[in-house]
């Protein structure tokens, strides 16, 4: 669990007064993600999400906010911002960007079944076509850029094997990237973090999306990639399992078809999604961040699927 930023019940009193949810009434700390401080918020008006965001600045985060709004105004399932008596979705709370949004109903499903893979292939690709007339722009900001500025700095902490895994993904990658293939896929808003933790279910029926702080503008497949990595894989091994990821890409597929580009470039870009991961959590572990609580995430795990991707292919995108 990460709190980065303590806040108390009596840190509350006076600042959710420019909200209309009433006093606050009760506050903890959520047991997950490693970015920002989280909190369920209890007030006399209902059940919230109480966010302090340790590394986004003010100027970035209407992006993250509005886009999230967009999309409940569609019909996608996403924890709604409350605007306070400004309309300001972003405000400032010991000094740094806080925001409140409404609590989705369910809990996480850290086993899924096929029936909540399929579920999640089906929103998400509602979700990228709602996104579609979205007007902000902002690149994914752990996309390539980011990667080839991290690289650097964790090269110094790998084994050998590693460090040429490493750099040999990066060229690869980079290469995928300069491709025609790439350069045609559809592309607009994205989760780029859409975990099992990060969706909820009441039985198979999923009831959302949250945690959008790492959303930008980037291909709908790089979605799809880092979605199917974590909830259609084997933890231990992280080998494809091939009833859970045909479930997710033809319900996905069924609501927004995947194009031929998206069929040539699908290997690679799983290859991408672990690349990804790997990358961060590597960066997490050994150029960690002052916490109150914090447990960085094993870099090991997505260090096998990546390469289990390298090594295996995955199941095609469609038939046909």
């Amino acid at each position: 669990m990460a709190v980065f930023t303590a806040v108390g019940l009596g840190d509350l009193t006076q600042w959710i007064k420019q909200f209309p949810l009433g006093n606050a009434v009760a506050l903890k700390g959520i047991a997950s993600g490693i970015e920002n401080s989280n909190f369920f918020l209890t007030t006399e008006r209902g059940e919230y999400v109480l966010t302090i965001f340790e590394n986004l600045g003010f100027d970035q985060l209407p992006f993250y906010l509005k886009l999230m709004r967009h999309l409940a105004e569609r019909g996608i399932p996403v924890p709604a911002p409350v605007a306070n008596d400004q309309g300001e979705l972003v405000v400032a709370l010991h000094g740094k960007p806080a925001s409140i949004v409404s609590k989705l109903e369910g809990s996480s499903q850290m086993a899924p079944q096929p029936a909540h893979c399929a579920a999640v292939g089906a929103m998400l690709a509602r979700m990228h076509l709602a996104g579609r007339d979205f007007p902000m722009e902002q690149p994914n900001l752990r996309g390539l850029g980011w990667w080839n500025e991290t690289t650097p700095k964790v090269l110094p902490f790998l084994t050998a094997a590693n460090d040429h895994l490493l750099r040999a993904e990066m060229h690869f990658q980079e290469a995928f990237a300069g491709s025609a293939h790439y350069c045609a896929l559809p592309h607009g808003p994205v989760h780029a973090d859409l975990f099992r933790n990060n969706v909820m279910f009441v039985g198979t029926r999923l009831t959302g999306f949250f945690d959008f702080y790492f959303a930008g503008c980037d291909t709908w497949l790089f979605d799809v990639a880092v979605t199917l990595n974590d909830w259609c894989i084997d933890l231990d091994t992280g080998v494809i399992d091939q009833a859970r990821a045909r479930a997710m890409l033809d319900a996905y597929h069924a609501e927004r078809p995947f194009t031929e580009d998206e069929r040539a470039s699908w290997q690679q870009m799983l290859r991408a999604a672990a690349l990804r991961f790997w990358l961060s959590r590597l960066y997490d572990l050994h150029l960690p961040r002052e916490a109150e609580l914090l447990t960085p995430h094993d870099p090991s795990h997505f260090e096998r699927i990546l390469r289990e991707r390298i090594a295996t292919p995955a199941p095609e995108l469609f038939h046909g």
